[in-house]
């Protein structure tokens, strides 16, 4: 019987199905599976914030901590009218999983406002930050939960938090978030650190597969921070982008567009992505998902490829830049079609270890080259690519389900020798 619609979109069984596929393979015990399966500490926040125009709103703000076996939470905030605490949960459980596979010492964490901060002024998006940032300046900090960038925040949203956080503090506390602009401890390299690990696992995938990057065809669904840097770096390196889109639509063109145009197109001259005068066939942002290519980097949001569309797919990679950008029903079909998977908690993990980075660099004081920061980021992403690929050839599993038995075994082994505390 076919799963329900809204029970395959439930982005927290998602979670939770892939966490139990893989610890059913580590033969984890009873007691150990149920501590790695909860979130530690789940905080919802109201947040009263003075409008522009006098009225009073209260807006709802969650941050979830899901594991510091490892280190300190991490994870982002992003703002935005569809945040849920069962969305928050997901991506908490899926920051703990993915620092364990670059092997990062953190733990996962998430928080996020409901909002919608295109209809916000700059001062309302500066006390709805400052104001929920105030409710949890208890429970963040370096050492216990460093926030970052998601959804509907950016660099000045992270220094509006720093500097909330650094006045409960009493002391300039740079190291308490990451994603911040340069000039407050921000890192060199952290912009394009998402766009430039995606590439990174696309080149170490094509080495594997023996194709060529001159002849691989590549498709971007998003361009926002992740597919626009995605399909920038990977024009640079010689694919050929044939398919972009954002949230108005796409445009698919089998020759290829001129990425540094359409970038200046949409960031620098602001004009709608599929108005791009150069483009190619017009089509819905869902359907470039469908169109032949090699590579398919989806990198919008989750829950794009499900179950009741994963046998359209037409690539031979499927390189996950989003969070959740497949539904667990959807796996077996990719599965059975033989795509060679990227899954997000390695693929988009680029963005967490150089904030990992940055954090490393404000608690020094020291800060590195641009090329030393890429230089590091490639080192971490061949690397852990090559365990997962291990992983799955050992346990005869798809390279998802071997990044989740990479990270949870990991995870599991730091808990084991720390020990419960009573």
């Amino acid at each position: 019987m076919p799963v329900a619609i809204q029970d395959e979109l439930n982005v927290y069984e998602s979670a939770e199905a892939r966490f139990e596929a893989a610890a059913q393979k580590l033969e984890l015990e009873e007691g150990l599976y149920r501590y790695l399966k909860y979130p530690s500490r789940e905080i919802t926040v109201y947040v009263p914030v003075a409008l522009d125009n006098g009225h009073l709103e209260v807006f709802i703000g969650y941050r979830v901590l899901h594991s510091a076996v490892r280190g300190p939470g991490k994870g982002g905030v992003r703002f935005s009218p569809h945040v849920t605490l069962d969305e928050v949960r997901a991506l908490a459980a899926w920051m703990t999983w993915k620092c364990a596979v670059v092997n990062v010492p953190f733990g996962g964490a998430k928080g996020g406002v409901i909002c919608d901060p295109s209809k916000l002024s700059r001062t309302e998006l500066e006390r709805v930050t400052r104001r929920y940032t105030a409710e949890l300046s208890d429970w963040l900090g370096p050492e216990r939960d460093i926030p970052a960038p998601d959804i509907g925040t950016n660099e000045q949203i992270m220094a509006w938090v720093m500097d909330t956080y650094s006045m409960h503090v009493g002391q300039a506390t740079t190291a308490v978030v990451t994603g911040k602009p340069l000039d407050l401890g921000g890192s060199q390299g952290r912009r394009e650190a998402t766009g430039r690990g995606l590439m990174i696992c696309c080149n170490r995938a094509i080495d594997k597969l023996r194709m060529k990057r001159e002849s691989s065809r590549v498709i971007i669904q998003g361009f926002g921070n992740v597919g626009s840097q995605a399909a920038l770096l990977m024009h640079a390196a010689g694919y050929r982008i044939t398919g972009v889109a954002d949230i108005d639509g796409g445009l698919y063109n089998e020759n290829g567009f001129d990425v540094p145009k359409l970038y200046d197109w949409v960031y620098s001259q602001h004009r709608p992505l599929v108005e791009f005068p150069a483009g190619g066939d017009a089509m819905s942002a869902q359907e470039i998902l469908f169109r032949p290519c090699d590579i398919l980097v989806p990198a919008a949001t989750e829950n794009q490829i499900t179950s009741r569309n994963a046998h359209r797919l037409d690539c031979r990679i499927l390189c996950e830049g989003a969070n959740g950008p497949t539904t667990w029903h959807a796996d077996p079909v990719v599965r059975e079609k033989g795509i060679f998977i990227i899954p997000d908690i390695l693929g988009n993990a680029g963005g967490v270890t150089v904030s990992y980075f940055e954090w490393v660099q404000d608690r020094q004081g020291f800060f590195w080259r641009e090329s030393e920061v890429n230089e590091r980021l490639r080192d971490v992403m061949e690397q852990s690519f090559d365990q997962v690929v291990h992983y799955a050839e050992a346990h005869r599993v798809d390279n998802r389900v071997a990044a989740y038995i990479l990270s949870i075994d990991r995870v599991a082994r730091a808990l084991r020798l720390r020990g419960f505390y009573a």
